[in-house]
Order: C-alpha cells, then structure tokens, then sequence
C-alpha cells in the first residue's frame, strides 16, 4: 500500500509542478490588441478603397432610387386609373407592377452582390497585407497573441497597437 500512496504523492506533486510552470509561462505571455476597422478606416489603403466604394455604391443607390421612383409612379397611376379599366386591364397592371417590382428587388439583390464584392477586391489585399504587419508589429514588441479589440471586455491602452499598425501599413502601401 505504502508504495502506491507515493505514486500518488509524486503524480499529485508533479501536476502541482506543472500547474505552476503553466501559470508562470501565462503569466509572462504578453497580449496585444488591434482595432482592425479603425486600421482600414484611418490608413491611406483604406481611405482609398472606401473612396472607390462609396463612389460606386453612390451611383447604384442613384439608380435604385430612380427606378423606385418609377415604380411608386407607376403604382400610383394604377390607384388613378383603376376605376375606369376593364378587369383584364387592372389584371394586366397589376402583373406588369408585380414584374417591375421583381426586377427592382434583382437589381437591390445585384447591387448588394457587387458591393460585397468590391469590399472583397479592394480590402483583400490591404488584410493580406495587414497581416503581415500585425506579425511583424507583434514580433518586434514580443507579443504572443495580437486580438481585434472587439474580443476583449477590457484592456489598457498600453497594449493596443493599432496606430503603430497603421504607420506600418501606410509605410508598406504608399
């Protein structure tokens, strides 16, 4: 018995150990926190790519906006004129309203599909290339992890590195 007791005091001793070993090991492991949206809102890639975005979104929402306006015209004109038609002219109407309203709802669909894909082509380089910043950012300050600041409840703005990150890819991408 007096054998297997000190088996069990070593393994016991030995999780203890390295208990503590991790705790020192966490302890030491220094953290560092990113505001990923204020990196693309504030660099010169980033300002760039929003510019040509919102250019493009602009004359989409123009467009939108006018076929729109055609459409409640078009549906008001119905609500003047409905009393005079015939039953198969209302029918005919309503059906050419429906349309117009499917087509203007595939264009709204179209709209979005090509924004989300202008965000993919104009930001995938710029976070392709944050990325490698961030590491180096992070490698040159000795931090282990690096976390969007969107993650953390709390941190000391002693950690964030997101101006530095900033300067970084502004340098990269002139």
């Amino acid at each position: 018995m007096k054998i297997q007791s000190g088996r069990a005091a070593a393994v016991l001793a030995l999780f203890f150990l390295l208990l503590q070993t991790a705790s020192a090991t966490a302890a030491e492991m220094k953290i560092a926190v990113l505001n990923i949206q204020t990196v693309l809102t504030k660099s010169s890639a980033g300002l760039a790519a929003k510019e040509k975005i919102e250019k493009r979104m602009k004359e989409l929402r123009s467009s939108l906006e006018g076929d729109k306006q055609h459409l409640i015209s078009f549906q008001d004109e119905m609500k003047k004129k409905a009393s005079v038609w015939s039953d198969d002219k209302k029918q005919e109407q309503v059906l050419e309203f429906q349309k117009k309203r499917r087509d203007l709802d595939a264009k709204q669909d179209n709209a979005n599909m090509e924004m989300k894909s202008l965000q993919d082509k104009y930001l995938a380089p710029i976070m392709k290339e944050l990325e490698g910043i961030v590491r180096q950012v992070a490698a040159a300050k000795g931090y282990a992890i690096v976390l969007p600041n969107t993650a953390v409840l709390y941190f000391d703005n002693a950690v964030d590195i997101t101006s530095e990150v900033t300067t970084s890819l502004n340098a990269k991408l002139k």
